[in-house]
């Protein structure tokens, strides 16, 4: 399973979605994911990748992350794999 792969059935996971419902062009908002679904998201993906997200609960937009899209967050969930010490 890619990285891509993950990242979708996390997200579709939390949003009750089958993954074929979850396009890289698609928000959270719009996949109906909430502010705790968000948190609960960003807490899978941790854990699913051994990475930790820069995640600013009380405010997302200034976490570092770029939560806009699907894409976004696996570009940011490979980038963050990449750097990871060895």
């Amino acid at each position: 399973m890619t990285i891509r792969d993950r990242v979708i059935a996390i997200i579709a996971e939390q949003a009750v979605l089958d993954v074929a419902d979850v396009a890289d062009d698609s928000t959270l908002e719009s996949l109906g994911i909430d502010s705790l679904g968000l948190v609960e998201s960003i807490f899978a993906i941790e854990e699913a990748f051994d990475i930790t997200v820069p995640f600013n609960a009380n405010d997302p937009s200034q976490g570092g992350f770029d939560l806009t899209s699907v894409s976004a967050i696996v570009a940011g969930v490979e980038r963050l794999i990449a750097e990871r010490p060895a």
